[in-house]
């Protein structure tokens, strides 16, 4: 198997194993209506068990693999600074078994809850705006950067919806659309611009 392949196994896996697997270890919990981080919320079941062999993993493999593919993916001017900026997500991940969302992930609460809640809204703008410069690389075409501006639109209404509690019944749907849309958009873009190895390793 080549390094491409391992890492981008090894981010499907541990994704499917922290939102799959944890969910179902977690009594009560609803893909619909939670977040993905109130998977290891304090005081919940399993909530340590979640976080560090879950969401760790999962940023880890995110993260190793942004750095595989940088070489090839990385250009001049605010293609690389959006590129960067995609640091964000593996980073909100990792954080969040640092600091985990209170019970509910309401809007105020413990420090660790703030802490949580800023992490978020960081990881959330900067990943709008990393899609928005990725738009700019100069082999794209025009309806591929159309789709990348549309992409970061998307990811930002979502996300706005998600805080919006007339849809509090849904935000975990609306939480999982903006991923699901997103992430293998990203995955998508990363393994067209890799080259496959010429022997495995």
């Amino acid at each position: 198997m080549t390094r491409k392949n391992a890492l981008f196994l090894a981010l499907l896996l541990t994704y499917m194993v922290m939102l799959f697997g944890g969910a179902a270890i977690k009594p009560g919990y609803s893909h619909s209506m939670q977040y993905i981080s109130e998977l290891n919320a304090t005081g919940s079941a399993h909530a340590l068990l979640i976080g560090w062999l879950g969401f760790v993993p999962f940023g880890l493999a995110a993260l190793a693999l942004w750095n595989a593919a940088r070489p090839h993916a990385l250009a001049a001017g605010v293609h690389r600074t959006g590129y960067w900026l995609l640091l964000a997500e593996p980073i909100a991940y990792i954080g969040s078994a640092f600091a985990p969302c209170d019970l509910g992930c309401p809007a105020e609460g413990s420090a660790s809850q703030m802490l949580h809640n800023l992490l978020g809204l960081s990881t959330y703008l900067a990943t709008t705006l990393a899609l928005f410069l990725l738009a700019f690389s100069k082999n794209l075409s025009g309806v591929s950067r159309a789709a990348w501006v549309g992409l970061s639109l998307v990811w930002f209404v979502l996300f706005g919806l998600m805080l919006d509690e007339s849809f509090s019944q849904h935000r975990g749907l609306l939480q999982r659309a903006a991923e699901w849309l997103v992430y293998p958009s990203l995955l998508l873009a990363a393994w067209r611009v890799w080259p496959a190895q010429a022997k495995p390793e």
